[in-house]
């Protein structure tokens, strides 16, 4: 049997992200990759990159808002993760390559990538001091899961009315299941998407040698 490789440093990992083909996400030493996304993903998160754009232009100037090519940067968990929205308020945080103070950040999740972005990622952005609200929206059918940071910790609301708001407090963007899923043909009642490995670890050479809504 071949020995494993030895972990990846952050640094490491940035440099071989720089040159690598996909994007791979980086979860304490060990590397990721990551799948395209479907129609209906690519759909959502231009929505939501438009109207969150559309916000900050208007009243929000001095925040920055991301697509799924930025990185998110979590220091207690020593990950790097590509959420399909990002966005930052804070002057001080101008790294070219990742965020480490979001104020919200957004995945759109997959049958494949759902236990991921509610378990994993969820954990993980929590401990973001920065962090306002984190919602994950469901590609398949009109659903929003919502996690707000309350004076007595953190909050989930589900969302799955046409008229229901996702709310951004940071950048004062209010935003409704009808605007997030505009154009998109989500699935009929019922149906279910087959589950596609989007999300798996492989082996970097770039060097040699659930909806609880309780805080974790």
């Amino acid at each position: 049997m071949e020995p494993k490789p030895a972990p990846l440093t952050p640094s490491e990992y940035l440099d071989g992200e720089g040159r690598s083909p996909i994007k791979r996400e980086y979860v304490d030493g060990e590397v990721y990759a990551m799948s395209g996304a479907k129609r209906r993903h690519n759909l959502i998160a231009a929505n939501l990159v438009y109207r969150a754009r559309g916000a900050s232009v208007i009243g929000r100037q001095e925040c920055q808002v991301f697509g799924s090519d930025m990185k998110v940067y979590v220091e207690t968990h020593n990950s790097f993760y590509y959420p399909d929205l990002s966005v930052c308020c804070d002057a001080s945080d101008r790294n070219e390559l990742f965020l480490v103070r979001p104020c919200f950040i957004v995945e759109v999740t997959s049958p494949s990538t759902a236990s991921i972005d509610r378990r994993e990622k969820r954990a993980a952005y929590w401990t973001l001091e920065s962090l306002r609200e984190y919602a994950i929206v469901d590609q398949d059918r009109m659903r929003v899961e919502l996690y707000r940071r309350e004076s007595t910790g953190w909050r989930g609301y589900i969302l799955d009315q046409a008229d229901d708001v996702v709310e951004s407090s940071c950048l004062g963007l209010r935003l409704n299941l009808r605007q997030i899923y505009e154009g998109v043909e989500l699935l009929p009642p019922g149906a279910a998407e087959p589950a596609t490995p989007e999300y798996a670890a492989v082996n970097d050479t770039s060097h040699a040698g659930d909806a609880s809504v309780t805080d974790p």
